[in-house]
């Protein structure tokens, strides 16, 4: 990260050049800005496989599934976004009744079929080998189906400026079907997809009801967050 002053300094321009500069750069997605300062946007071309992120930091994605499974209620359909963090919900849904649960993502849907009393839709469509993942036109033309009361969505990558995107475009039309079908959406993902880009837009955070993420994320880009009216829930592990 560099900071305001340390720009002015070095390319011996005023604070209001910096901060304009800063501004264009930011709306084209090339850098993210902090209190004070910015950093260069880390953009992503492909995201790990199933397996590498299935290992991968254990404790925070447990703690956010387990905030985000008590929003879960009785009665209500609700939608898995295909990802490990969001995979880690289904261990909490154990004696919940009357719930309807719709989900891409094929490990989520074994699991889920072994809790009894769960009405699981598995959405078809191509099957993305990589994720475990169903995608494409064919699975958010199901999803369209669906009236979701809330939509568990995950992601590869998610900043303030660019909001939610993917590097695969079979994913963006399932994400955005579920989205616009449901009553409430929440992102779950962790801080060390913060500030990565994809190739692909997905949705700006404004349209997500919070965003849950860990507590390693910085104090600095949580505050700027709050003050762009986006409501976050940080869990602790």
């Amino acid at each position: 990260m560099l900071s305001v002053k340390e720009l002015c300094s070095l390319l011996k321009v005023s604070h209001m050049t910096v901060r304009r500069d800063i501004s264009a750069l930011e709306s084209e997605g090339e850098v993210h800005s902090v209190p004070g300062g910015v950093r260069i946007s880390r953009s992503i071309r492909i995201e790990p496989t199933y397996q590498d992120k299935s290992t991968a930091h254990l404790a925070a994605k447990r703690a956010m599934a387990a905030h985000a499974a008590t929003m879960i209620r009785s009665g209500q359909t609700v939608f898995l976004d295909a990802g490990t963090t969001v995979g880690h919900v289904v261990q909490h849904l154990e004696g919940k009744k009357d719930l309807t649960l719709v989900t891409n993502d094929l490990t989520t849907a074994v699991r889920l079929s072994d809790i009894s009393g769960l009405d699981v839709f598995q959405i078809g469509g191509h099957v993305d080998v990589r994720n475990r993942s169903t995608v494409g036109l064919f699975a958010a033309g199901m999803l369209g189906h669906f009236n979701f009361d809330l939509a568990l969505m995950s992601t590869s990558s998610w900043d303030s400026a660019s909001g939610v995107t993917t590097p695969s475009e079979a994913k963006v039309g399932v994400k955005q079907a579920a989205m616009s079908n449901s009553a409430m959406n929440v992102l779950v993902s962790g801080s060390e997809k913060y500030g990565l880009i994809g190739t692909f837009n997905v949705a700006p955070l404004d349209l997500f009801d919070q965003v849950i993420t860990d507590s390693s994320m910085p104090s600095e880009e949580l505050a700027q967050l709050s003050e762009a009216g986006v409501k976050i829930h940080v869990t602790e592990t």
